[in-house]
């Protein structure tokens, strides 16, 4: 019977788990409330500054359980929305739960920030005191944008020579395109220090660049001299990558992946919304536009590209202009224009392959994602920013405005307006590859990432 009974219970012990043997993981933690508070406090904050910047909420989250327990206060209950920020931390079943909840304002991206915030966590979990900590943060939060506002726009309008550059424009209509996003960028501003809602600055800015492109066609249809060739359609499409170049396509993808629904879907309402302003704008000045008989002349087909050195030349111009309007150092500059050669060079692989231009998109990003997220940790620079500033070539500014132009020019039949929706779900699909392949790559590489770190800090500890 005895043996019976000891094999029974080895069976049930190989299935079950036995909760009498578990050991009790409940710490009896006398930490002083004021220094908890500090802590917290200091976790929150750094975590608001780097919502502020741009940071993802899964990068938001860990920093902010990395603060606190490099503290000393652990575990603690972290919860970030789209525009709020709570921290919990209960001590013990007697003792009333700590929580704080700051807002956050809405995110403007500020790279130089981002590093020093992040170098700044990584310091705290390599022993920095608290006051020391506190006293870094209040320094960084202080710091004001890396570049003036004037240099700035400046950089916005070198963003569209980069995208006439790509098409293999003539250097007038790359003059003209930059003219068109130097104008928009500085109403936008205007309105901005107006305090009007960003929905209607998009408008205006768009219907500005496609105000002046309709224009350049106009001239170039009564024969002005230099415009006979003039293909303005790259004016509004350079727009169109200008006004959707700013927004956090990949920060709002990685959210949505991570499993933080919440700031996603305020992201991603917010993309929406900022995109169907730049719509409203362009459809505004094509239908004003054609009203006053300065239409655009729609073409058969797509926009060529132009040739391919000129290709990686425009590539490497709008990297560095959107690395400098995101507030980006020297070394993030670089590696942002490294990066967006590779995933020119991945697309274009790609597309040589005969794969879809939404598939060719997704392996570019792929590609930059995965190695800048390799590359960022060794180099100490934030993997989203060289990211992003790595895609923005490939975001389907041609695609959008054609669509639009079509659905403008549709003479009331349906197969002309199926044709417009066509090509506009078309570079939404390119959009949604662009997201989904940098969002893969990152996910890909994190755990690469952190194989290298571990094996790094391993050696040290040898040596």
């Amino acid at each position: 019977m005895d043996r019976r009974k000891d094999w029974r219970q080895r069976i049930v012990g190989a299935i079950r788990t036995d909760a009498s043997a578990r050991p009790m993981t409940e710490a009896i933690l006398t930490i002083d409330e004021v220094h908890a508070r500090k802590v917290i406090d200091l976790a929150m904050r750094i975590a608001e500054a780097l919502t502020a910047v741009g940071a993802s909420a899964n990068d938001v989250a860990l920093a902010t359980i990395r603060v606190s327990g490099a503290l000393g206060i652990r575990p603690v209950h972290v919860d970030v929305t789209y525009n709020s920020i709570g921290v919990s931390y209960h001590r013990h079943d007697t003792d009333l739960p700590i929580t704080l909840i700051r807002v956050v304002r809405a995110p403007v991206p500020d790279h130089a920030k981002l590093q020093q915030l992040q170098a700044l966590v990584a310091d705290i979990e390599g022993g920095l005191e608290l006051e020391h900590a506190r006293s870094r943060f209040h320094a960084i939060r202080r710091l004001p944008f890396m570049y003036r506002p004037a240099f700035i726009v400046l950089a916005q309008g070198v963003l569209t020579v980069g995208v006439a550059l790509l098409f293999g424009a003539s250097w007038i209509i790359a003059l003209v395109a930059f003219l068109a996003a130097c104008a928009a960028a500085m109403v936008q501003r205007l309105m901005s220090r107006m305090r009007v809602p960003f929905f209607f600055a998009q408008i205006v800015g768009a219907f500005v660049v496609t105000a002046i492109a309709a224009v350049t066609s106009w001239l170039a249809q009564l024969g002005v001299p230099l415009l006979e060739d003039a293909r303005p359609s790259i004016i509004v499409a350079a727009g169109i990558v200008l006004m959707l170049a700013g927004m956090s396509v990949v920060g709002a993808a990685q959210d949505a992946i991570d499993g933080f629904a919440l700031t996603a879907g305020g992201r991603i309402l917010d993309l929406a919304l900022l995109t169907l302003g730049v719509v409203i704008g362009i459809v505004g000045g094509l239908s004003i536009a054609r009203a006053l008989g300065m239409g655009f002349v729609l073409s058969s087909g797509a926009t060529a590209l132009g040739p391919l050195p000129l290709q990686f030349a425009g590539v490497v111009v709008i990297a560095i202009a959107v690395a400098i309007w995101n507030g980006a150092g020297l070394r993030t500059i670089v590696v942002s224009a490294v990066l967006g050669c590779i995933a020119w060079l991945g697309y274009t692989a790609a597309t040589a392959g005969g794969f879809d231009v939404a598939v060719s998109s997704a392996f570019g990003a792929l590609i930059a994602s995965f190695i800048g997220i390799l590359v960022a940790h060794r180099l100490h620079v934030p993997s989203i920013a060289v990211t992003t500033a790595a895609i923005v070539p490939m975001v389907p500014g041609s695609a959008v405005f054609r669509g639009l132009l079509e659905l403008v020019e549709a003479d009331g039949t349906a197969e002309s307006l199926v044709l417009g929706v066509a090509t506009l779900i078309g570079a939404g699909s390119i959009g949604i590859a662009l997201a989904a392949g940098s969002s893969l790559g990152l996910f890909l590489g994190a755990p690469l990432r952190d194989t290298m770190e571990s094996r790094v800090r391993s050696r040290g500890r040898i040596r």
